[in-house]
């Protein structure tokens, strides 16, 4: 799932054609749609999810810091302390989360169920007042509904767990709340900065988490280890980096839609590393969802000021 920084794109260079962002997108989607299987492989091994977690941030944060460069440090204070409490806060609450879901629901239904986030962004910004319920986002928040309800399952059925699945749609409303936040302070920094301190923040209460529960310093085994550097490396620095790139090409509309190929992809993983099976209901619920997300970036009803915060 996607749980780095909503931002515009940094200093990090574009790609040279939209075919060359299209596929750089979706290689960042599919990074981002592998995080809750390897963090299942990683927790297969006997490690604690807090300690998984803080030993990700904790190796991707440097990196990030890297691609920010010196900028990083020279920031207004305020916006620094911000990203840090605020927008890595944010972070870990989403994603403690969505993994912790991961007890009972499977990684592929749960990709799906947080998938919902741009519905709840659409019912948001309603009760709020900031934007319109207009005829396509009304279908879109029926389709996402109904998408939940096939996977969740009809009364007397064998249905999901309610907790997972509280634990998931939990997730994806705080992200949706989490959104503006993170957009207001993106615009007195840039995208490369604001998430290496975003990961600097998660690294704290992942630690914090960590320590109170006596895991951070547990031995862990190599394979453990090399979960953990994978989603440092590959699903938090590689993906944040490679979507950077392809957005400053495509915009925030065209980068959503190429984007919705990552619950697909968790839904293949899943299966393929974790022997998950993949049922209809998933398959069936997860295209009324993808629906949802897709309809939501249709270009003709959005103004100007939708089209630039990518809702």
């Amino acid at each position: 799932m996607t749980t780095g920084a909503p931002a515009a794109p940094g200093a990090l260079p574009r790609a040279r054609s939209p075919l060359a962002a299209t596929a750089l997108v979706a290689v960042a989607a599919c990074c981002f749609g592998s995080i809750s299987t390897l963090t299942l492989v990683g927790l297969g091994t006997g490690v604690a999810l807090p300690a998984l977690i803080t030993w990700r941030y904790l190796i991707a944060a440097p990196l990030l810091f890297l691609l920010a460069g010196p900028a990083a440090f020279r920031q207004e204070r305020g916006v620094t302390v911000r990203l840090l409490v605020l927008g890595g806060g944010g972070q870990a609450i989403v994603t403690a989360f969505t993994l912790l879901a991961l007890r009972w629901v499977p990684a592929a239904t749960e990709a799906f169920l947080f998938y919902t986030f741009p519905a709840w962004v659409a019912i948001i910004a309603a009760v709020r007042g900031t934007e319109r319920l207009t005829r396509d986002r009304v279908i879109a928040l029926v389709l996402s509904l109904a998408g939940i309800a096939v996977m969740v399952g009809a009364p007397g059925a064998a249905a999901l767990d309610p907790i997972g699945v509280s634990f998931v749609l939990g997730a994806a409303i705080v992200y949706a709340l989490y959104i503006p936040l993170i957009d207001g302070l993106r615009r007195r920094t840039n995208a490369s900065i604001a998430s290496a301190w975003l990961s600097t923040g998660a690294t704290i209460a992942f630690a914090t988490w960590a320590v109170v529960d006596g895991s951070l310093l547990a031995p862990m085994p190599a394979r453990a280890w090399g979960v953990a550097v994978t989603l440092a490396v590959l699903s938090t620095v590689i993906a944040f980096s490679l979507l950077l790139r392809g957005l400053a090409t495509l915009g925030p509309v065209r980068t959503a839609i190429v984007a919705t190929v990552e619950p697909f992809w968790t839904v293949v993983l899943a299966a393929s590393l974790l022997g998950q099976p993949v049922t209809i209901q998933t398959v069936s619920g997860g295209v009324l969802i993808a629906g949802a997300v897709l309809l939501l970036q249709r270009q003709p009803e959005m103004d100007a000021e939708d089209a630039a915060a990518g809702v």
